[in-house]
């Protein structure tokens, strides 16, 4: 029997977030992550392209994409308030920079990646709390682990951070090569986007945003 068809079957042993029927919880978005149903779909885009899934190398394909996409998504099924909910009576007042955090995330124009490295800055709040530098990283995989465009990532990241935390500047810049324009379409690999999202002080006072940004890309 075939992973797939163990799946199916409720055969497996459930993934620790999952359900014996394949499922996973939703996210929020009123959506179980349904790991038969994606094999099946993966199944029939086989057979579109005309290709045979019973042939040795594509028989445990379509599991093998459901379960790369159950990991590939999974910040549908994740809330910011779940990774920065640590924070730290530090009495800091300066700004906190974390730079080349790695994205790994999918277009959601064509379902292919785009690859890339985030940096993050912000001023605590006035009581100069912080956060934990990981919960940052973290923060990145929950939106980066969706269907997603960079530019509105880039905005629910800063967002998040200013609803969490309640800093006195966030700044967000993000850089990645989309697949989409390296692998089809116009074609030119190297091509990079890049993106920012600035709040409160960042947006306000030039001075300290153009320190942000000196420091993000290393003139500092």
């Amino acid at each position: 029997m075939t992973e797939g068809a163990a799946a199916a079957r409720g055969d497996m042993q459930p993934a620790r977030d999952g359900r014996a029927d394949g499922t996973r919880p939703s996210g929020g978005n009123g959506h179980e992550f349904d790991l038969p149903r994606i094999e099946r779909a993966v199944r029939e885009i086989l057979v579109a392209i005309g290709e045979d899934p019973e042939r040795d190398g594509l028989r445990d394909t379509p599991a093998r994409v459901a379960r790369a996409y159950a990991e590939q998504f999974a910040g549908l099924r994740q809330r910011p308030q779940d990774v920065l909910t640590t924070v730290f009576d530090a009495d800091h007042d300066e700004m906190v920079i974390v730079r080349d955090i790695e994205v790994y995330g999918t277009c959601e124009h064509h379902l292919v990646p785009f690859i890339g490295v985030a940096h993050i800055g912000y001023i605590p709040n006035s009581k100069g709390q912080i956060t934990g530098l990981s919960k940052l990283a973290r923060l990145v995989d929950i939106y980066a682990r969706r269907l997603q465009v960079q530019e509105r990532m880039t905005s629910q990241i800063a967002d998040a951070l200013v609803d969490t935390l309640e800093p006195r500047g966030v700044v967000v810049v993000i850089e990645a090569e989309h697949l989409c324009m390296t692998m089809r379409g116009v074609r030119k690999p190297g091509a990079r986007t890049v993106t920012s999202a600035v709040r409160g002080a960042f947006r306000d006072n030039n001075v300290t945003r153009a320190e942000a940004m000196s420091i993000i890309y290393g003139r500092h």
